[in-house]
């Protein structure tokens, strides 16, 4: 008994010495083009393994409209600075996300989300995972088109092509808020509404260098064997070289980074940029590949 009563008091010091186990970190997930939040075969299927290997954790896979049938519709239609001050607002009402949270885009999701962290600071974006964003701008020539109709693909296509940078254009086509023609870089940096504003093409917008810098790891996943994003290297914030559409440079030779508009090139000196390539077509990767390169991330 006496050996029991001396016990008990170390325990209870061991108690308070470890505390309840940390939370896991709450996660956002913004899917991509033709897709909807919650996708039993892409956004649902990824939110359930996340799930399944960190317990506990706090999910929001974000959704555009009031279902999956506009949610989808939205990420073809829906002005893009509307959908980022949408989920802004989702982002400061809800209660999980008040101590940060992590984000993980996938293809136009991840510039998106990158928007939310320049634009949104509160709650904080603790780290960004950008799985096939095109950051300095896709798709020159718009090569293949996820949507449900043929019809509409190449409806968008052809609109892109005759009027990308129209105010009609602009405002009503999510995939021209991003169109970014090597061959027209003064129309693209005086008429885009969205990539060129969140990449500092018109001045520097000092709350978004800010911003983003707060970052703690700015993940970018490139796809090695992309047939969807020309140039695939926008991926890694690379782009082609100005004036023509052959040869492409990557981010640490361009202005962007030269200049530090964006903060990234003293992001890159702290070792908060990371640069990952996964072979595969488009946004195409194995449940090993995610679980031993991006969980880590996430815990």
């Amino acid at each position: 008994m006496a050996a029991l009563r001396a016990a008990v008091p170390v325990l209870a010091l061991l108690g308070l010495c470890l505390g309840p186990a940390a939370a896991a970190t709450p996660l956002v997930i913004w899917h991509g083009m033709g897709d909807s939040c919650c996708n039993p075969v892409s956004m649902g299927y990824i939110q359930k393994l996340v799930e399944k290997k960190i317990p506990g954790i706090y999910v929001l896979s974000l959704k555009i409209g009031s279902n999956m049938i506009q949610d989808m519709e939205n990420s073809f239609f829906m002005n893009v600075n509307d959908q980022v001050r949408e989920v802004c607002s989702q982002l400061a009402t809800d209660p999980h996300l008040q101590g940060g949270y992590n984000a993980m885009g996938f293809s136009q999701g991840g510039q998106f989300l990158r928007a939310v962290a320049q634009r949104c600071p509160a709650p904080p974006m603790l780290n960004l995972i950008s799985i096939g964003g095109q950051h300095q701008g896709r798709v020159y020539g718009f090569p293949r088109c996820p949507g449900e109709s043929s019809h509409l693909c190449d409806w968008i296509r052809k609109t892109l092509d005759l009027g990308a940078y129209s105010k009609a254009v602009q405002e009503h086509l999510v995939q021209a808020e991003y169109w970014h023609d090597p061959l027209k870089e003064e129309d693209y940096r005086k008429n885009s509404i969205f990539l060129a504003d969140i990449n500092q093409e018109r001045g520097i917008n000092e709350t978004y260098k800010k911003n983003l810098m707060a970052l703690r790891k700015f993940v970018m996943v490139k796809f090695l064997n992309d047939t969807m994003v020309d140039p695939p290297i926008s991926e890694w914030f690379g782009f082609y070289k100005s004036g023509q559409a052959k040869e492409t440079i990557p981010l640490r030779e361009t202005s962007l980074y030269k200049e530090d508009r964006l903060g990234l090139q003293e992001m890159d000196k702290a070792g908060k940029l990371v640069f990952l390539g996964v072979k595969g077509d488009h946004l195409h990767f194995s449940e090993e590949w995610f679980d031993s390169t991006i969980l880590p991330f996430l815990q």
